[in-house]
């Protein structure tokens, strides 16, 4: 079936091309008589293409003269002239989809095309890189070009203040990296005043290496959080515990699905240690979680390559990128299962505020599109998640590179041999040799071999952005040997020194397959841009760490058909057919994890909807007193139907609790032995005059601004403290939900259903809390002052 998709997607996208080269026809014919403006007539042309988008016009029908007027411009400040194949990549985002583009290609110039398209609405753009450098680099060249036409740029920095990130989302192009957006975001949502809000809103997103962003990091949830109290002493207790465990003895490990479950073996040992019936009952979830996460800490995190131990902390790894993420912190207690794996010390735990996955920030987006050179394997991804097509852009001088089948053997010794030799035998003939590695773990391996064997080489590990990109790029001289995780420097260009494609270019050496073919595409793509000539070639063995991702049978099956020459090299059943397969499943099970992360997601996405909606109106509401009310009117009826409940006699009706919490919430003038024993409707009636009197109070109260300023500020409070709790309720059913998939459940029904009732409870919980605090509020205020708010 995925063959079958792929094949028509090819034939689709070349259909694409071959109409877009019209359009390219129609920019290219009115270049000769754009280049004979002046420059301030071409910035009159921004203002009119402006006002033909208000007067009606949509920007298919004016982007052949605005790609033409980017093109003018572009050869007048940056001296780059966009090529046909550039002009096509913009056409295809500009249709709001995906441009599989080379690397070297040019990606960056052409999103100078669409950005500018996009920014004629007037609604914002924002241009995502993959790092904090990119988007300083890019917001310098391609801003230049823009600023030329009178467009307004700006560039979003993690360190900003509020007043620096505002003028940035106010100008007419932003750029900036996709996780500062989604944090934004977040904190757009946690303000106490609407003035402090950053965003416009999301209107146009233009995402370079857009695989990283929307596939790669869409397992990591973009968090903010804050520090609650843990228990250091039982976190160490179930470090302990859990470090005596054995998989297939007191535990099964599944590190391609990165999950580690309890056999009966391991429960009856913690429940032996413990003192405990049942660890599964609710009385010990707690426990549960502490156990959970040393699970997870000591069998699926691995050091070296998901963190590292750095002055005694634990510094966490990107697994596509290799570098470290500074500041970052695994959440509900993994840092500190870590941590106590470790033996360094336990810091506080942190408790979520606000979360979003990169896949629902993004498809908040009017328009998403973006570049990459290795968004193919993928397709099928973008179209069901994103609804993306990606159109596959033809290069703009043929590829010379030269891409070797993988070499592969039975041992890891047996690969550094080969290795070593490869490296030696491309150094002495002056070629420069790009290494890539999968972790700062192998990465280090590799260069501990070659200094052993006195080869002068440049490591690539835990660097600036900046030093990374500027190793990157010089990775391409003479005789230059560069060892990089095999994402590192990514939009970076090697240039090839003086010489050297005379040599025979750019060789890539891969140590590992990576668990996606698209990481392999874009280390293979490093080498021969712009035609420029290039090798690559894969050396991996059966005791990579892929292989121990794969199924243990299968592999075994495998291992007993195989047959290898003298050098342990395997010669038979086909071994690049098997690595493939290999590295698919592992894709395919990633996949998969996506798409389950996705639909849990989704439920907490649209109660997240709602709980931004009633925040925003709160924000912006002048007097609120529509909501108070509205709030007390819910609540009232709330307690009337607890307490006085239609299936239950009169005689069980609890009249005690009625009268205690209508006290809670307004000036109740009845006694309680006025209320009991009556019917529902003479309750109602009794209740009338105080709840009316009351509410009249408030709105009276309301229309004073220090009232109004009050009671913003309380509502927000009340509504962002059940939020974070729902939070943590709902990934605690996050949690449990894979063991009632053993059930024979269906878990996503199981939990939409909970998920639905946990937070109709936390809403039910906001209400009456604000209801009370509010009466609380105003009568301390009419006492301290005998006047109203």
């Amino acid at each position: 079936m995925s063959k079958i998709y792929d094949k028509y997607m090819e034939i689709k996208s070349r259909s694409e091309i071959k109409k877009l080269y019209k359009i390219v026809d129609a920019i290219n014919n009115l270049e000769p008589r754009f280049s004979e403006l002046s420059d301030e007539q071409l910035q009159e042309k921004t203002a009119e293409l402006k006002a033909a988008v208000k007067e009606g016009k949509s920007l298919k029908d004016i982007r052949t003269e605005a790609f033409a007027l980017v093109r003018e411009a572009s050869k007048r400040t940056t001296g780059l002239r966009h090529y046909d194949v550039q002009l096509i990549g913009g056409l295809v985002l500009s249709d709001l989809n995906i441009a599989q583009m080379q690397t070297g290609e040019g990606k960056t110039l052409v999103s100078s095309l669409p950005s500018f398209l996009f920014a004629l609405e007037g609604k914002g753009v924002h241009v995502i890189t993959s790092n904090e450098y990119l988007a300083k680099r890019d917001y310098e060249l391609i801003g230049q070009i823009h600023r030329f036409l009178g467009l307004e740029v700006g560039l979003n920095l993690s360190k900003m203040e509020t007043s620096e990130k505002q003028l940035a989302y106010s100008k007419d192009i932003t750029y900036g990296t996709g996780n500062e957006f989604g944090f934004d975001y977040l904190r757009d949502n946690m303000v106490m005043s609407e003035s402090e809000k950053v965003q416009r809103g999301q209107a146009y997103s233009i995402i370079d290496e857009i695989d990283s962003i929307l596939i790669d990091e869409a397992r990591t949830p973009l968090i903010i959080a804050n520090k609650s109290d843990v228990s250091i002493e039982l976190f160490h207790i179930t470090s302990m515990l859990v470090k005596s465990f054995q998989p297939d003895k007191e535990v099964e490990v599944q590190l391609s699905f990165r999950q580690v479950h309890l056999t009966e073996e391991g429960i009856e040992s913690i429940q032996k240690v413990f003192g405990i019936d049942n660890i599964y009952s609710s009385e010990h979830s707690v426990l549960m979680h502490y156990i959970n996460q040393s699970l997870q800490a000591q069998f699926i995190l691995r050091k070296d390559v998901d963190y590292i131990v750095r002055e005694g902390k634990i510094e966490l790894v990107d697994a596509f990128t290799g570098r470290i993420m500074e500041g970052r912190n695994l959440s509900y207690g993994l840092h500190q299962a870590l941590e106590a794996k470790e033996g360094v010390k336990i810091n506080e735990e942190n408790l979520t505020q606000a979360s979003v996955t990169v896949q629902n920030y993004f498809r908040m987006y009017k328009g998403l599109s973006g570049m990459t050179g290795s968004a193919l394997p993928a397709q099928k991804e973008f179209m069901d998640i994103y609804n993306l097509d990606v159109i596959e852009i033809p290069t703009n001088r043929p590829k010379l590179r030269e891409d070797f089948p993988d070499a592969i053997y039975s041992t890891l010794e047996r690969k550094d041999i080969r290795i070593l030799a490869e490296v030696k035998k491309y150094h002495e003939t002056g070629r420069p040799i790009l290494i890539g590695t999968t972790s700062i773990h192998q990465s280090e391996r590799i260069s501990a071999l070659l200094k052993k064997n006195g080869i002068p080489h440049e490591l690539l590990n835990a660097k600036t952005e900046e030093q990374e990109a500027r190793t990157i790029s010089m990775a391409g001289q003479k005789g230059q040997i560069t060892i990089a995780t095999n994402m590192a420097g990514r939009g970076t260009d090697i240039l090839l020194g003086e010489d050297v494609a005379k040599l025979g270019g750019l060789h890539i050496l891969g140590t590992e397959r990576h668990e996606s073919l698209r990481i392999d595409m874009q280390l293979r793509g490093r080498a021969g841009r712009q035609g420029d000539p290039g090798s690559s070639q894969f050396i991996v063995s059966l005791e990579d760490d892929l292989l121990h991702q794969y199924d243990v049978e299968d592999l075994e099956k495998w291992t007993k058909k195989m047959k290898s020459n003298e050098k342990g090299e395997i010669l038979s059943p086909d071994p690049q057919k098997f690595i493939n397969k290999v590295q698919e499943s592992i894709e395919n099970q990633h996949f998969s994890g996506r798409v389950h992360l996705l639909k849990l997601e989704d439920v907490l996405n649209q109660q997240r909807k709602t709980v931004y909606e009633m925040r925003n109106s709160i924000l912006l509401s002048k007097t609120l007193t529509d909501t108070v009310l509205t709030t007390y009117n819910t609540v009232y009826q709330d307690i009337l139907d607890t307490y006085l409940p239609d299936e239950v006699n009169m005689e069980d009706w609890e009249f005690d609790r009625l009268h205690a919490e209508l006290s809670n919430i307004l000036p109740l003038s009845l006694a309680f032995e006025e209320l009991s024993y009556k019917e529902r409707y003479q309750i109602e009636a009794l209740v009338s005059p105080d709840l009316q009197s009351y509410k009249q109070d408030i709105a009276m109260k309301l229309q004073q601004e220090q009232a109004v300023y009050e009671t913003r500020q309380h509502l927000l409070n009340q509504l962002d403290l059940a939020w974070v709790e729902h939070l943590d309720i709902m990934e605690e059913l996050k949690d449990g939900i894979h063991l009632r998939s053993y059930a024979q459940e269906d878990p996503y029904r199981l939990f939409q259903m909970e998920g639905y009732k946990a937070f109709q409870e936390t809403l039910h919980n906001y209400h009456h809390s604000v209801a009370k605090n509010l009466y609380n509020l105003y009568n301390r205020t009419e006492e301290m002052e005998d006047t109203s708010l």
